[in-house]
């Protein structure tokens, strides 16, 4: 069953909508109001009841927000199919990769108070890294040059997540255990210096731990663990209370399962009762550690659309903002690539993806658009022409583009000015 109306302690009645200020900090209002139809918006929830009618998800959340003001927080299907318990509003999800453009502005508040530069070698922060090799046709050569903190915001690095064409890589990634859930974080990325790149760094771009790496860094430049660190600068003051890298006993009760969807099918593939984020792991992911739920993910991604600030905070200077939302990788490294898979026209901030140009990748896109997913199928995006922010939560793997691509034209479509 759909629920998209929030319950709100200051709010006023209007033609059966209820507006005002959130008890979670969101602000709501008529969709009119800010220049979107609510007719139209309700197609949203039609199509979600559909994918869920179809088996292709479980349950999820959309929330759609204009010109800093919410209009639409749709709540749909089961957080737990096993046990018939339905999603709510403070449903916790596994983010995964939406956990990288946190990361990212930690690490851009601290470039900001001098603590770190984004050309800084990365052997600055970890010294055992300064002699990494890369790999070129099947041998391993000197770096041209280092990686540096920047490479690691925009994906340059040659780092990649081990599981690449090249034997080589793999085998070290697996030797290494890197992104093992069990080791600290800071060892962990001192024992990187075995394992290959991918490519010389700057000369292309893959998606991989850079931003685990990234982590790290924030680590020894700010000197304080990733956790306390995110908690104290962003988590706390945005009021992200359930936002964290497991789920504590107080609130496993609210955490959803996670599914598999294959062969036309959704099945369980980790319990929220018996899952590995109900413990607090040695290992904090920065790359794609972190739970959250929608209220908490949306205050952070509203405070980015504004600019860096929210609720009268500065967390980050227009120009860091513009440096997440801008694609920063250059032509020589090309478009974002998975695989055989190239999104033309899709480029890279530091933190975000961002369309460039139009193409038949995704063409219910807007150039200027930025954005990012998770692995069990979350994803958001912004654009910054129309002053809309969408955010859309489900727990299905393998990364599912339904969601998403079902959603985006029905969006843009209610947009009135």
């Amino acid at each position: 069953m759909r629920f998209s109306v929030l319950f709100l302690f200051l709010f006023i009645p209007f033609n059966g909508f209820i507006f005002g200020q959130s008890e979670d900090g969101l602000s709501f209002v008529l969709p009119k109001k800010v220049g979107m139809d609510a007719k139209k918006l309700n197609r949203v929830d039609q199509k979600m009841e559909e994918l869920i009618k179809e088996g292709r998800l479980a349950g999820g959340i959309v929330v759609v927000a204009r010109k800093g003001k919410v209009v639409h927080f749709g709540t749909y299907g089961k957080r737990d199919l096993e046990n018939d318990l339905p999603i709510k509003r403070d449903t916790i999800f596994r983010i995964y990769s939406m956990t990288k453009s946190i990361t990212s502005v930690a690490a851009l508040m601290l470039n900001e108070e001098g603590k770190l530069n984004l050309d800084d070698p990365l052997s600055q922060y970890f010294p055992p890294l300064k002699k990494m090799k890369v790999l070129e046709k099947g041998k391993l050569v000197e770096m041209v040059r280092e990686v540096t903190i920047a490479d690691l915001l925009r994906h340059t690095s040659g780092l990649t997540y081990g599981r690449t064409p090249h034997k080589e890589i793999n085998q070290a990634h697996k030797d290494g255990g890197v992104l093992d859930r069990d080791k600290k974080l800071v060892p962990m990325i001192n024992g990187m210096n075995k394992v290959p790149l991918l490519f010389q760094p700057g000369s292309d771009w893959v998606y991989g731990c850079s931003t685990d790496v990234l982590g790290g860094v924030v680590e020894v430049a700010s000197g304080m663990p990733l956790d306390q660190f995110l908690q104290e600068r962003i988590f706390k003051p945005l009021k992200m209370e359930d936002t964290g890298f497991y789920v504590p006993p107080s609130k496993a009760d609210r955490f959803s399962a996670n599914y598999n969807y294959r062969g036309g099918k959704l099945s369980l593939k980790d319990d929220s009762k018996t899952s590995k984020y109900l413990e607090d792991p040695a290992f904090k992911s920065g790359g794609g550690g972190l739970c959250s739920t929608a209220p908490d993910y949306m205050r952070f991604l509203l405070m980015i659309e504004n600019g860096g600030k929210w609720d009268g905070k500065k967390y980050l200077k227009k120009k860091s903002v513009k440096l997440m939302t801008t694609n920063q990788v250059s032509k020589e490294a090309g478009w974002v690539t998975f695989g055989n898979q190239i999104r033309e026209g899709v480029g890279y901030g530091h933190g975000f993806s961002v369309r460039v140009k139009m193409s038949e990748w995704d063409p219910d896109r807007r150039v200027g658009e930025y954005g990012w997913g998770g692995a069990a199928s979350t994803h958001y995006w912004i654009s910054p022409k129309d002053d809309l922010v969408v955010l859309t939560l489900e727990q299905v793997m393998p990364y599912s583009f339904n969601t998403e691509w079902a959603l985006k034209g029905l969006i843009y479509d209610a947009l009135l000015d």
